[in-house]
């Protein structure tokens, strides 16, 4: 019998970000693949996930846990009660940290472990902390979810994890909303962005160091700095802590157009991903690359790093550069310049996209819990 499962959804972000599709996507597809489920979500949250799962019991934290001091001091006290309330046989903590007096076996998500290897391209109190929690999981879970097979070697190769302790559930995309755009669609977002009309790179995600985005932008800069229409870079996502941005930013020449509009709705960003004659992801470690899937689910042409997981998403239906400037340079001026490349990724990276679901992942994930579940019973 499949155990009833407790997911903490107490960390996903009011701007959903990475973490928040990937959350909504799996305990949508676990409701609807008929799981015994439980989600405990932020009290802002609560009528979201009853909609989101319907099926499911939602348990409301309380509204001090919007800020991560109070949350994480919940995780611990607060989190346990209510897997004893809603009779949990395990507990799914989806964001590398977990309760450590938890009422029921743990299954803890490690996304990747760049805090380790690359600490430098996080603030230092943050990659303090999550090395310490990354630690704690990897020791005391019952059991590690990770996206991709490139971050379960790195939680061997980096911590000495028991490979056997770690499963891998791919990561899925939600095809009603990421898919390829209609002309109207790409029309309104580049007039929202003030482009109307005018080509564009495109790039989502967080303007932090391992994002590469200081590389992306020099990059861009020297690609299309001669050409005679040159297309615009526009880098959508949150604001991160890295002052190189803004270096890099300054020095972009006067005649090139650099957007920064911070967030995009969920329901721009099929128009802003398939509108843009290149989706440049040049990240240098991720656990998966859910923009770069998402991207291509759209339709829209990517280029990307070979580092980590990224192959595993890409495959073969991506271009991939090496992560300095001047390979980025190189790289997406001939992108620029071959429109039939770019219609042939476009199409090899949507058909691959299709690949990927969170009806699988939620498969995957129902695996690890029954794991647990057998492995607290031992």
């Amino acid at each position: 019998m499949a155990p009833r499962v407790l997911v903490d959804a107490t960390a996903v972000p009011a701007d959903r970000g990475a973490l928040g599709r990937y959350v909504d996507g799996l305990v949508s597809a676990l409701d609807v693949a008929g799981a015994d489920l439980a989600v405990a979500c932020q009290r802002a949250d609560e009528e979201r996930y009853c909609r989101l799962v319907p099926n499911a019991r939602v348990v409301a934290g309380p509204p001090a846990i919007a800020h991560r001091p109070a949350r994480l001091a919940w995780e611990q006290s607060g989190l346990p009660l209510v897997a004893q309330q809603v009779e949990a046989g395990v507990i799914h903590s989806p964001h590398y940290s977990m309760p450590l007096r938890p009422a029921a076996p743990v299954v803890v998500t490690i996304h990747d472990l760049t805090f380790f290897t690359e600490p430098d391209a996080h603030s230092p109190v943050i990659a303090t902390f999550y090395k310490a929690a990354i630690r704690t999981s990897a020791r005391r879970a019952t059991r590690l979810i990770v996206p991709s097979k490139a971050t379960r070697d790195e939680l061997v190769r980096v911590l000495a994890a028991d490979p056997t302790r770690i499963d891998v559930a791919y990561h899925g995309v939600d095809h009603s909303l990421f898919h390829r755009p209609d002309e109207l669609q790409r029309r309104q977002v580049s007039d929202r962005l003030g482009l109307h009309g005018k080509g564009y790179v495109a790039y989502l995600g967080t303007l932090e160091p391992r994002k590469n985005v200081p590389a992306l932008i020099a990059g861009w800069a020297e690609a299309v700095a001669d050409l005679p229409e040159p297309p615009a870079l526009v880098l959508a996502g949150a604001i991160g802590w890295s002052e190189e941005v803004d270096e890099a930013v300054a020095r972009v020449p006067a005649h090139l157009h650099l957007v920064r509009p911070g967030y995009l709705h969920f329901n721009d960003l099929p128009g802003f991903f398939g509108g843009a004659l290149v989706v440049a992801f040049p990240s240098t470690g991720e656990g998966f690359g859910l923009p770069a899937l998402e991207a291509m689910a759209c339709g829209a042409p990517v280029l990307t790093t070979h580092r980590t997981a990224l192959p595993e998403v890409g495959g073969d239906a991506v271009a991939y550069t090496e992560p300095d400037a001047e390979s980025i340079r190189a790289a997406l001026r001939a992108l620029l310049d071959d429109p039939a490349r770019r219609t042939a990724l476009g199409d090899s990276g949507y058909s691959r996209a299709t690949e990927f679901s969170w009806a699988a992942s939620a498969e995957a994930h129902m695996i690890s819990y029954e794991r647990a579940a057998a492995q607290g019973h031992e």
